[in-house]
């Protein structure tokens, strides 16, 4: 009795545990399972950023000469260089990774035949589809958040030590990248890209519901071909400029991108949440990115195996 007891127990144990783990939980750690590039390629970024920053110490000697001759401002400028290299890399291979996961999320499952397992399980499409979206709107930001402060705070210590080897004020590497401040910077900045990106993220989801081949094309040329077709018809931009808005208008809603009576000796004074959050393009890419997925999720549920 005794063992049938703790055998029973152990069921309703096992059934008590798996019911803590929500169907959109388990499907998002499936995602992050089955695609090692969401943190191994912004990994591989920051390892080639310190890879250069070690040969960039080795002359160390020499660029402090060069600085010694530049005003005060661009020598901290000269120095922040380095910096913003490496935070410019690791994001924009995070950007071609949420690219290429988005092409391939529903695609795939239906190439390769999976999406008639999947879909036996009592998971509804809804969930399918917001946990693979979820990997460019939320998991994908915060590796490169962390990866990013990881490799800041490396160079940081490496460029410490070397300046401390040779005589020089390690003061001024820390004043030309100040980690706290830098690090809110980065973290605001990831989330107003990530927020004004959500129509494009949600196109490339629907295209990879509804693709029966060649997905990457039906991605990028109908967008192209629509603004080469207004330009050799009407010979406006109109819709080339909308799509560059939308690539990279972020930079000019959410920051100062000049000199507005800030302190530019302070980062946290290019900052501008408030015009943001007002800016009308956010909102509409939000409900088109929304309308987007929505389109993926109906898709998902028509869509058999290719």
């Amino acid at each position: 009795m005794s063992t049938a007891s703790e055998t029973m127990s152990a069921i309703s144990s096992s059934e008590q545990s798996t019911r803590a783990v929500s169907p959109f939980a388990w499907s998002v750690r499936r995602e992050i399972w089955e695609h090692r590039s969401i943190y191994i390629a912004p990994l591989v970024a920051a390892g080639l950023v310190l890879f250069g920053f070690l040969i960039r110490i080795f002359r160390l000697s020499e660029t402090m000469k060069l600085l010694s001759q530049l005003k005060p401002e661009e020598q901290h400028m000269a120095v922040a260089v380095p910096f913003g290299i490496a935070a410019l890399a690791i994001c924009v291979t995070g950007l071609i990774v949420a690219f290429f996961y988005c092409l391939g999320a529903l695609y795939n499952e239906r190439r390769d035949r999976s999406i008639l397992f999947w879909k036996s399980l009592p998971v509804s499409n809804t969930t399918v589809v917001l946990s693979k979206a979820a990997i460019p709107f939320v998991v994908l930001p915060i590796v490169l958040f962390v990866t990013v402060l990881a490799t800041h705070l490396v160079m940081l210590a490496l460029g410490t030590a070397a300046l401390a080897a040779t005589g020089q004020n390690a003061g001024l590497l820390w004043e030309s990248w100040p980690f706290f401040k830098m690090a809110l910077v980065l973290a605001y900045g990831l989330v107003a890209a990530t927020l004004w990106y959500a129509p494009i993220w949600g196109w490339v989801l629907i295209v990879s519901s509804w693709a029966r081949s060649m997905a990457i094309l039906w991605a990028v040329l109908p967008p192209l071909g629509l603004c080469l077709a207004e330009r050799i018809a009407t010979d406006t931009g109109y819709l080339s400029g909308l799509l560059d808005y939308r690539l990279n208008g972020y930079l000019h809603e959410a920051f100062y991108v000049k000199d507005h009576g800030k302190d530019i000796g302070d980062p946290l004074t290019l900052l501008a949440p408030a015009h943001y959050l007002s800016t009308p393009g956010l909102w509409a890419g939000l409900v088109v990115g929304a309308a987007f997925i929505a389109g993926a999720i109906w898709l998902r549920r028509s869509r058999e195996a290719i």
